[in-house]
């Protein structure tokens, strides 16, 4: 990979890293400062610190941690919710700094870019799991895990080769995840009211 990232690389890389810290922020992290670690590609500057073997220690055991997790029903759901106040500002702070020091005004369109795709992602993510949850067997479960697992590092990849590719299958992440919130949303809201009752009216 060339050191020198032309724009369209750029805003395709801060997209992937928001969009993907939704989903698996550990392993974003993790995976990110691997590949510059191992030379395989040249991070922005802003990005340098994920290189560091400390957060690279860190940021590995922590992915193992939500891998594990993200795979048993109910702590998912607890981890997701715990999540909501990591993941959104850590997919802003990692879109902007692929920017670095550059420029203020496009770290501030990244960081809040990322911060909005963070929030999607990880919305439709904990709607989804918290839905699935309310199956008895775990097999989906473990399945749309998994599916998460693999999505990642294949955005990451799309956004660094092949960035034209990966606006398109961004859009339609999008797409989906919004219809998913909205369905998804008022399934989970009819099933607490149809176990959790509201006062009735009086006559």
């Amino acid at each position: 990979m060339e050191a020198d990232l032309n724009l369209t690389q750029l805003v395709a890389l801060a997209a992937a890293l928001g969009w993907a810290s939704g989903l698996r922020l550990y392993a974003v992290v993790f995976i990110t400062g691997a590949i510059g670690w191992l030379g395989w590609v040249t991070l922005p500057a802003g990005l340098s610190l994920l290189q560091h073997p400390v957060v690279l220690g860190a940021s590995f055991l922590m992915f193992l941690m939500e891998f594990v997790a993200d795979k048993i029903p109910g702590l998912d759901s607890l981890w997701d919710a715990v999540h909501t106040f990591v993941r959104i500002p850590a997919g802003a702070a990692l879109a902007a700094g692929v920017f670095g020091g550059d420029s203020a005004a496009w770290m501030l369109v990244a960081a809040l870019a990322g911060g909005t795709l963070a929030a999607t992602a990880h919305t439709a993510k904990a709607t989804t799991r918290a839905a699935v949850n309310t199956s008895p067997e775990p097999f989906s479960n473990i399945g749309m895990s998994l599916a998460g697992d693999a999505a990642v590092p294949a955005m990451l990849w799309l956004a660094w080769e092949q960035p034209l590719w990966f606006f398109l299958a961004l859009a339609v992440s999008m797409l989906v995840a919004v219809g998913l919130i909205v369905v998804l949303f008022k399934f989970l809201r009819a099933l607490v009211r149809r176990f959790v009752p509201g006062p009735q009216a009086t006559a």
